[in-house]
C-alpha cells in the first residue's frame, strides 16, 4: 500500500509505505556506522542502526533507500510530523532574517510571542510567565532554581521510576541508574525520592492511598517546611509510561498547595497534544505551579520552557535566568508554527484517534499472549509491559527481542521502563491509520516469533 503524505498532516511528500530494499542496516548505513565508531564516543548509542535522509508523515527514509515506519517520533519530538511544511516555512523565513542575537542582549518578538502562547495554553487562569531554554533537562533545572528562589527552601522530591534528564541535578532527580547515572556521581544534594503510584505493580492501591503513602514518606523524611518543590511527570516517560491511579496527582497537588510547596509538572514527553490533551495534567484537572515543556514544542528544533505562576518566576532576580541560546529565534519561529498546528490542526483529536487504535491492537495482543502483562497510557502515548506470565516478574529480554525483530522488519519502536521490559509507542500525529496498523502488525508478528 502506497499513500503520499499530504501537507495537511505535515511532512514532505514521501510515499507512506514500509519498504525494505536492503537488510537493516544496509551497506551505506554500515559504512557510516563504521565512521561513527571512529569519530563518536561509544557512550552515544543508536537504537536502530540506520541513517536517515528524509522523513515525513509516518515514515523515515534511510541512506540505503529503506522506508521505515516511525513509531517513536524521535522520542515524542516530531509530534506535528517530521519536516511539517508550516514549521519548515517558518524556519526558512526566520533563518533568512537572522539566526541569533541572544535574547539577553537584544530582544526579538518571537521569544515574547512563544511566551505569550505558552502562558495562554498552560493550565490555570492565573497570571503566568514563561522563560525559554534549550533542552528538557535545562528547563527542569531552572524550574527547581525558581522554586528554591521563591520559597527560600532547598529540598526537592522526585518519584520512583522518574526520568528528568542527564545533567548533574537532573541525574539526581532521575531514578534509573543504568545507563543514565552509573559512574557519573556524586550528584546534587537535597534531592529525595517518594513512591510513585504504579497501578500494575501496586497490589490494588488506589490513587488516594498511593498519595497518602508518598505524602507520609515526604513528611517523615523531609518535612514540608524544608521542601521547595515536588517534581512529577503526570505520566512517566522513560520510567515505563506509568499512568498514576486516578486521584494520585490531585491529592499531591492539594497537599503541596496547603503547605506552600511548588508543584512542578514535567511535561517534556507528555506535552503538546501527545496524550489527547494539550497537557497530560489536564486529564485530572491538575493545575501545576510550574510546567516544564520541551520535545514536541518546536517540531524538532531544540527549545524548552518553564511556564507558571508569575509570582514564582518573578521571584528570581534579573539576570538569574537565561542562557546564550535559550529561546533561539529560529526555534521560536518553529514553535509558533507547531503550536498553531496543535491548536488549529485537530491534533489533540488525532492523538485520541491514534490512542484508540493503539489500545485496541495492543489489548488484543495482550488477550492472546499472557507475556504482555499490562497495556497503558493516554492518547498517542501507549506502552506494553512484558512479564514472565508465571511470576509477573519483568521480562526485559523479551522486550528487547520484540523490539529488535521489529527494527529488522522496518518498524521503529523504543523500549523503556525501570526494568527495561516496556515497549513504548509514540507515533507522529501525522501518521495514517493504515501505516500505524501495519506497524503494529509487525510488532505482533515479532512477539509471536520471540
Amino acid at each position: 500500500m502506497t499513500i503520499t503524505s499530504p501537507s495537511a498532516v505535515g511532512g514532505p511528500a514521501l510515499p507512506q509505505r514500509r519498504e525494505l530494499v536492503t537488510e537493516i542496516p544496509g551497506p551505506r548505513s554500515r559504512e557510516i556506522l563504521a565512521r561513527k565508531s571512529a569519530a563518536v564516543p561509544r557512550g552515544v548509542g543508536i537504537t536502530v542502526p540506520v541513517f536517515v535522509v528524509a522523513a515525513g508523515g509516518g515514515v523515515l527514509l534511510d541512506v540505503d533507500g529503506n522506508s521505515l515506519i516511525d513509531l517513536g517520533s524521535g522520542i515524542a519530538v516530531t509530534t506535528v510530523g517530521n519536516a511539517a511544511p508550516e514549521v519548515v516555512a517558518a524556519i526558512v523565513d526566520q533563518a533568512q532574517a537572522f539566526t541569533h542575537t541572544c535574547f539577553m542582549i537584544t530582544g526579538y518578538e518571537g521569544y515574547v510571542a512563544v511566551a505569550e502562547a505558552l502562558n495562554r495554553l498552560a493550565p490555570g487562569d492565573h497570571e503566568k510567565r514563561t522563560a525559554l531554554f534549550n533542552s528538557g533537562a535545562e528547563a527542569v533545572e531552572n524550574a527547581v532554581k525558581i522554586a528554591r528562589a521563591a520559597t527560600g527552601r532547598s529540598a526537592v522530591v522526585a518519584f520512583d521510576h522518574a526520568y528528568h534528564g542527564r545533567t548533574n541535578l537532573t541525574m539526581a532527580l532521575t531514578a534509573k541508574a543504568m545507563p543514565y547515572k552509573s559512574g557519573f556521581g556524586p550528584f546534587a544534594s537535597e534531592v529525595y525520592r517518594a513512591p510513585m503510584s504504579y497501578p500494575f505493580r501496586d497490589g490494588g492501591l488506589d490513587g488516594a492511598e498511593a498519595a497518602r503513602r508518598a505524602i507520609t514518606q515526604i513528611e517523615k523524611q523531609i518535612g514540608a517546611q524544608s521542601l521547595a518543590a515536588i517534581l512529577i511527570e503526570p505520566i512517566q516517560g522513560e520510567g515505563g509510561f506509568i499512568v498514576p491511579a486516578d486521584g494520585f496527582l490531585p491529592a499531591l497537588a492539594a497537599w503541596a498547595a496547603a503547605n506552600g510547596v511548588v508543584l512542578i509538572a514535567d511535561e517534556v514527553q507528555t506535552g503538546f497534544a501527545r496524550t489527547g490533551a494539550m497537557f497530560a495534567c489536564e486529564h485530572e484537572g491538575v493545575v501545576p505551579d510550574l510546567i516544564v515543556t520541551a520535545k514536541g514544542i518546536a517540531g524538532g528544533l531544540p527549545l524548552s520552557a518553564v511556564t507558571g505562576r508569575a509570582d514564582l518566576l518573578d521571584a528570581v532576580h534579573p539576570g538569574g535566568l537565561g542562557g546564550t541560546y535559550g529561546g533561539n529565534p529560529i526555534a521560536c519561529a518553529a514553535a509558533l508554527a507547531a503550536i498553531d498546528r496543535y491548536e488549529h490542526g485537530g491534533l489533540v483529536e488525532r492523538a485520541r484517534e491514534i490512542g484508540a487504535i493503539l489500545r485496541g491492537r495492543l489489548d488484543a495482543m495482550r488477550a492472546a499472549d499472557p507475556r504482555i502483562g499490562d497495556v497503558r497510557g493516554r492518547g498517542a502515548m501507549i506502552a506494553a509491559e512484558f512479564v514472565d506470565p508465571a511470576s509477573g516478574e519483568p521480562d526485559a529480554a523479551l522486550a528487547a527481542r520484540v523490539a529488535a525483530a521489529a527494527h529488522a522488519e522496518g518498524v521503529v519502536v523504543l523500549t523503556c521502563g525501570t526494568f527495561g521490559n516496556v515497549i513504548r509507542f509514540l507515533p507522529p500525529l501525522s501518521i495514517g491509520d493504515e501505516l500505524l496498523v501495519e506497524g503494529l502488525d509487525v510488532v505482533r508478528s515479532a512477539l509471536e516469533t520471540s
